[in-house]
């Protein structure tokens, strides 16, 4: 019989886990929190210290009986749940729950599910961390004094089933702001000038960008300007002055953060944080692998720290050295950033394996998954090289007072971007200048003139928001997901394209919060109450006085708004159905499961049906609206809007256009367009994508 019980967080690691321990241990999973505040309430005794109220979870309660069994039988009990504040806190709360006070209880932590990081974790058991439990308690308290006490204000004033959160709260006001920037920017003319030059037995010209005058840059503000430069220097006669040669270094980046996970899946696998962060959690929890049964294959996912273990350099360099040569291994390691704190208990995001290389996990993953995958191990492997050199070569060519420029680089050696390459790295280069120096002879071929506006800063995209909150210090790892998630849900905020818009309801709920609750959405009070939480966990801060001073500063803003606040009227947005019972166009309105059609004219008329969303385009059956749907699983399809009399349905989202082969209409799959008829065949570049 097993004389160890091991409690993780999800059954996924369950099986993993027992099969790395052997016949003593038994593994139990507890499926995240068993304990916590109530939903009916606040659940915190504001007049006793504020001592929080914890109750089991609905649901919960076969979990913790069956748990309370395996607890019976086992000798000794290891809390093994996330190694962050959140599983220290599922610890604590699991240890309360089953009542273990009297049992041998031990906290393990692994930072990857492998069977030496587990193993190793046995030997380094230790007791809860009751400093990170209370950072922890702290932020779900300060997070349900913030809910509780606002989210009825807005629903009083504004509308049902609105919410507030103290980290959302701000992170709808980033958005807000940069909405209202864009609203008030006014561009500004400037014009480029580009110079070309026919150089001594070459065919294609050498082009130079206008720099200004000797004495310094010039910005070309108006086409008066930009004629009047053209009349100096159409006179003039054109030299080079100048030949520089150097040599620049482009460093290795540093291994992924979860905020540089979700910002580079975002940009570069088109990845919504949310689901970078659930394929992130399958990776760690375990893939089955042919030979090898079921394995973590990349290291724990909420961190933001670069650190990476003496062992994972050491394989990486070998790794590089017989994979690559010599001279790509990095000697020594990237420096972590020291900016801010880190919780550097943690590693960077890597693979738990640098030997499992992508092509080797193919089989394995599903699509979605190996493109991650793929993500994480060339970072983290091209993090492990050296850097990238480039030979430089500027060159400055005069016309009397007047400078123009060519900037030239070419790759002396790849380094680390023979494995990995950003946007960024992608050099442009201009190899004409090769053969350049001070005595070749230039011959003006032309000049190309162009007007340009300045752009404002751009919309906000899931991945640019994440940079922000990080850079401004709000919210931790495990809060970014969640927070856009509750904001798109609560239609504060829409997404079109990558980019999030503020809707009406958006503004209004922020404008209110601004007005009366100015310091819950101040950028700078909520960073620094995230550097007091990090104060509790450190033990340099007790968490009840954080909690104690924020309190009645809430209690007295929210008394002052029941008060003060005017009720705000929104809009319901019309549709461009019309109610069959009364004839009034239909507005489009938000329940618990998503958007419905009501008719405008309630209580008297009580109609209501789906809303579907039009794609523009006709059903070839019948003529009607083919609309965006989902099945009862919530797979995405699309089919007519008159179902069932019509049955046409595809998964592929339909294009418009007809098969020039067969007539049949043709599907958008990626940058084709494909013909729904799988007989034809028929397949062409779909002409929207680069547009």
């Amino acid at each position: 019989m097993a004389k160890y019980l091991v409690i993780v967080e999800s059954p996924a690691k369950v099986k993993t886990i027992k099969k790395f321990l052997g016949a003593n241990y038994e593994v139990a999973a507890s499926n995240g929190h068993v304990r916590d505040l109530p939903k009916s309430q606040l659940g915190i005794d504001v007049e006793h210290e504020y001592e929080p109220k914890y109750i089991t979870i609905r649901g919960k309660g076969d979990i913790l009986a069956n748990l309370r069994k395996e607890v019976k039988k086992a000798e000794k009990i290891y809390l093994a749940t996330d190694p962050d504040r959140e599983g220290e806190a599922i610890s604590w709360h699991l240890q309360k729950a089953l009542k273990l006070e009297d049992k041998k209880v031990y906290r393990i932590t692994f930072n990857e599910i492998t069977k030496n990081a587990v193993k190793e974790s046995l030997k380094n058991a230790r007791e809860i961390d009751m400093d990170l439990v209370n950072a922890q308690q702290a932020r779900r308290i300060l997070d349900r004094m913030v809910g509780y006490r606002i989210s009825p204000l807005l629903w009083a004033k504004i509308k049902r089933g609105l919410s507030a959160g103290r980290v959302q709260s701000v992170a709808l006001r980033i958005i807000c702001d940069r909405e209202e920037e864009i609203n008030n920017f006014i561009p500004e003319e400037y014009w480029t000038l580009d110079a070309s030059f026919s150089l001594p037995g070459e065919k294609k010209p050498l082009t130079a960008k206008y720099y200004g005058k000797k004495s310094g840059r010039v910005t070309i503000s108006s086409r008066e300007e930009l004629d009047r430069i053209l009349k100096e220097i159409k006179e003039a006669d054109f030299k080079v002055s100048e030949v520089k040669k150097g040599e620049r270094s482009k460093k290795a980046p540093l291994p992924f953060t979860t905020s540089t996970l979700q910002q580079e899946a975002s940009k570069v696998l088109n990845f919504s944080t949310q689901k970078t962060m659930r394929l992130a959690q399958q990776l760690y929890e375990g893939i089955e692998i042919k030979g090898n049964g079921t394995v973590g294959i990349i290291t724990y996912l909420r961190t933001d720290s670069t650190r990476v273990s003496k062992e994972a350099e050491d394989m990486a360099e070998e790794y590089i050295k017989g994979n690559y040569g010599e001279e790509y291994a990095q000697k020594g390691g990237t420096e972590s950033r020291k900016d801010k704190k880190i919780q550097d208990a943690h590693e960077a995001i890597r693979p738990t394996d640098i030997g499992r290389t992508p092509i080797e996990m193919k089989e394995s993953l599903s699509r979605d998954q190996f493109r991650l995958y793929q993500l994480i191990w060339k970072r983290f492997t091209a993090s492990r090289m050296q850097p990238a050199r480039y030979e430089t070569t500027s060159v400055k060519i005069d016309a009397g007072e007047h400078r123009f420029t060519v900037a030239a680089s070419k790759v002396l050696f790849d380094g680390f971007m023979s494995v990995y390459t950003q946007e960024e790295d992608k050099e442009e280069s201009n190899m004409l200048v090769k053969g350049v120096d001070t005595s070749t002879p230039l011959t003006l071929t032309g000049f190309e003139e162009k007007q340009h506006f300045t752009q404002p800063a751009p919309h906000y995209t899931e991945a640019s928001l994440v940079r922000e909150l990080e850079e401004l210090g709000i919210g931790r790892p495990s809060t970014y997901a969640p927070t856009i998630t509750t904001i798109l849900a609560r239609r504060y905020v829409v997404k079109e394209n990558k980019n999030l818009y503020t809707t009406e309801l958006g503004e209004v709920v922020n404008s209110m919060m601004k007005e009366a609750f100015p310091s819950i959405v101040d950028v700078n009070f909520t960073a620094n109450m995230e550097t007091l939480l990090d104060g509790i966990e450190e033990g340099t801060v007790n968490w009840k006085t954080v909690v104690s001073n924020f309190y009645p500063d809430l209690d007295e803003a929210v008394q002052t708004a029941e008060r003060e606040l005017k009720e705000v009227d929104i809009a319901d947005e019309v549709s461009d159905e019309v109610c069959e019972l009364c004839g009034k166009q239909m507005v489009i309105k938000y329940g618990p499961h998503g958007r419905f059609l009501a008719c405008p004219g309630f209580p008297e008329c009580r109609n209501t049906k789906p809303y579907y969303e039009k794609i523009g385009v006709s059903c070839p059956k019948c003529g009607k609206d083919i609309v965006f749907k989902k099945t009862k699983k919530g797979r995405k399809y699309y089919g007519c809007i008159d179902n069932p009399e019509c049955d046409f349905m595809v998964w592929q989202k339909p294009s418009g256009k007809k098969c020039p082969k067969c007539e049949s209409m043709l599907l958008i799959k990626g940058g084709k367009l494909v013909c729904m008829n799988e007989t034809c065949g028929y397949v062409e570049k779909n002409p929207e994508i680069g547009k």
